[in-house]
């Protein structure tokens, strides 16, 4: 229809060819391609000139056709001349110029050329992180996420490279770690650094400046991935150029103005991070990702890496072995922690099976080093290390003191200084107005959809004792209301003891490209029952009921699901407790991290986080938490090691009560600043 149309030789032609080739090149007909990508090349010249961009397009195609034959030294120089072109046509930093450095990594990698591999690999890598920050302000979430996804392929190749084709390079180390840092809960830090933060505590003239920073980083996300066909190529190079120097200027503004700005924008690097790791501690950083066969083109099931950096010296990481290996052991043992009469036998049995294949290796990379700041991936977030068992059948409690990141990244967020914050706000035993039953464990029954919500009475004692310590009056039964979390400012202290609720979706993803929809849904399917709870607020599908998404934020339904939680003001807030059920779970986003009440409340602020993985006993959390808080309060111990002691307590029979089993003592993780508790400032 082209050629009828538009004659022999048109550019619509030789894309016509070209695509016509793809698709003899993806069936592995390549005797069939060539002819037809070396015919559009020529068109492609002869029409648009030796030298235009759709002219290195068709020279990558053709060298990529090379490669997946084996002819490499006949790809080489087609790669090289693309890449040249590229950034001759559209700029150093264009999105195609990325594409062709990655390419010849892939290209060096198969001929076994492990150095040029690297450095290709590692400019491209630059490129795309540049081209990030354009594309993490243009659009709505779901955009962000799906561009994320499209330039996953270089991350998880990066790992790749390093743990299965150059294990012992200490270059492909730094770099495989180095680029997890920068993508792993990218989306979530920038939400968190570059948003909400920022917007309470600029002035109306940086928050102007911001809104033009981020109308610029639009502008240049639609010209690095839409170019107009009828601007000439010299106009756009200086268009980029221009929003580029634009966009510095602000940066530099906004940068002078607010640290949290300065910190979400500096390049991240293991030597930045490296200097926030304490000496007594190590960084250790799982990720799924899966392996990459740069002679086949082909890519492998998911699997586990991991990688230890410690204060000092190189970092290293290996391969833990497929997701689907680990899994098995994983599942086991979440099912036995959440059963408080699961035999302890069994459960240590399976605790030290999968302690083999995720912690033993570790523990030959820390060495010495006690403090562990764990940053998991994937489904490793729903597990408590602590009750994994070594190969002297100890808990690893007992011998060291874990804490939750959602990226090693967050270490410089927790360099900021102590900020004025209100009086703390303590939260328990709310009206649910159903007083004939008195719960025992706090979650919701979710076995029909008449959801009855029994009175938690031990939460009532457990805020009280807590507030005597804080000096602060706990809000109670009626008082005890979504509203006034909502109205909160910025508060000491935020514990919240009450019910809670996470479903499991029941949707599945009919293509890759609905996953991140479902997994957002997440926030809306984590919750905390509070005063006023209505019951028809969780009977709908997923326990989340429709009508929830179009709820106003302000609200009060006594039903405060993990979206609502984003909009909190927690700056400065030094610690979020949620007292409940499930408050640690969500939507599981490899690479990113969970989405549900704990994504939520950092992302509104709050510097550390308790939360729970399974349905908690009411009498033992009470005790636990308050046992807590009086060492916490104590001011000579960590956030951490204050919940560690308590749980070693716990473990061994110390607390007056039978709460040894790792129901008990496990079921809530620290996560975020370590540290002890700064003094309140008023």
């Amino acid at each position: 229809m082209w050629k009828k149309l538009l004659g022999a030789e048109h550019p619509f032609v030789a894309t016509s060819l070209n695509n016509l080739a793809n698709l003899y090149n993806a069936q592995g007909r390549y005797t069939e391609a060539e002819p037809l990508y070396i015919q559009a090349l020529d068109m492609l010249k002869k029409l648009l000139g030796a030298e235009h961009p759709n002219v290195a397009t068709s020279l990558n195609n053709l060298a990529l056709l090379y490669k997946k034959q084996g002819r490499y030294t006949e790809a080489e120089p087609l790669y090289i001349q693309a890449l040249e072109m590229f950034k001759k046509l559209l700029g150093a930093e264009h999105p195609n110029v990325a594409g062709s450095l990655n390419n010849l990594a892939f290209l060096y990698s198969a001929q076994g050329n492990i150095a040029a591999a690297l450095q290709y690999l590692e400019r491209g890598l630059e490129v795309e992180e540049k081209n990030l920050t354009y594309n993490l302000v243009a659009g709505a979430e779901p955009q962000k996420e799906k561009y994320l996804k499209t330039i996953s392929g270089t991350k998880n190749y990066a790992i790749s490279f390093h743990l299965q084709t150059a294990p012992n390079n200490p270059a492909a180390t730094t770099l495989a770690l180095t680029t997890i840092l920068r993508r792993k809960g990218r989306l979530l830090q920038f939400l968190t650094a570059s948003r909400q933060i920022l917007r309470q505590q600029l002035d109306p003239q940086g928050l102007q400046w911001l809104d033009e920073l981020d109308n610029i980083h639009g502008q240049l996300s639609t010209l690095l991935y839409n170019r107009p066909e009828n601007l000439a190529l010299e106009t756009y190079r200086k268009d980029i150029d221009k929003l580029k120097q634009q966009a510095n200027e602000l940066d530099d503004k906004i940068s002078r103005r607010s640290s949290e700005f300065q910190t979400s924008t500096q390049p991240v690097t293991l030597k930045a991070i490296q200097q926030l790791i304490p000496v007594n501690a190590a960084l250790v950083e799982f990720v799924q990702y899966s392996s990459y066969d740069a002679k086949t083109d082909t890519s492998g099931e998911p699997r586990y890496g991991v990688y230890v950096l410690n204060a000092e010296g190189e970092p290293q990481g290996i391969d833990l072995g497929t997701v689907e290996e680990i899994k098995s052991d994983l599942d086991k043992f979440r099912v036995l922690l959440k059963k408080k009469r699961a035999p302890l036998e069994k459960l240590k049995k399976t605790a030290r099976e999968l302690d083999e294949k995720l912690m033993q290796p570790v523990r030959q990379l820390i060495g010495s080093k006690e403090q562990i700041l764990i940053s998991p991936d994937s489904h490793l977030n729903l597990i408590p290390f602590e009750a994994l068992v070594d190969e002297n059948h100890q808990y690893l409690v007992e011998n060291y003191s874990i804490t939750y990141l959602s990226s090693g990244r967050d270490l410089l967020k927790l360099t900021t200084k102590a900020r004025k914050t209100s009086a703390a706000v303590l939260l328990g035993d709310p009206n649910y107005g159903k007083k004939d039953k008195i719960a025992t464990q706090r979650s919701f029954n979710k076995t029909s959809s008449n959801i009855a919500l029994p009175r938690l009475l031990e939460t009532a004692d457990e805020v009280k004792a807590i507030g005597k310590l804080l000096g602060v009056q706990p809000l109670l039964r009626g008082a005890a209301t979504e509203k006034a979390i909502k109205q909160a400012q910025n508060p000491f202290i935020l514990h919240i003891a009450t019910h809670g609720l996470f479903e499991e979706s029941k949707e599945k993803p009919q293509n890759p490209e609905e996953l991140p929809i479902i997994e957002r849904k997440s926030l809306l399917r984590s919750g905390l029952a509070l005063a006023g709870f209505k019951e028809e607020n969780i009977v709908g599908d997923n326990g989340v009921p429709p009508e929830l998404e179009q709820k106003e934020t302000d609200e009060d339904n006594g039903f405060l699901t993990a979206l609502e939680a984003t909009g909190l003001k927690l700056l400065g807030t030094e610690l979020v407790v949620l007292s409940a059920c499930d408050t640690g779970l969500g939507g599981i986003s490899p690479g990113e991290g969970v989405y549900g009440l704990r994504r939520a409340f950092f992302i509104a602020g709050s510097q550390s986080q308790v939360i729970s993985l399974w349905q908690v006993d009411d009498e033992g959390t009470k005790d636990l938490m308050v046992k807590y808080y009086q060492r916490l309060l104590d001011g000579n111990i960590g956030r951490t090691e204050a919940l560690r002691k308590t749980q070693l307590e716990m473990l061994r029979g110390e607390a007056g009560e039978n709460y040894s089993h790792p129901y008990y003592w496990a079921s809530f993780i620290p996560s975020g600043n370590w540290q002890p508790i700064p003094p309140r400032l008023k």
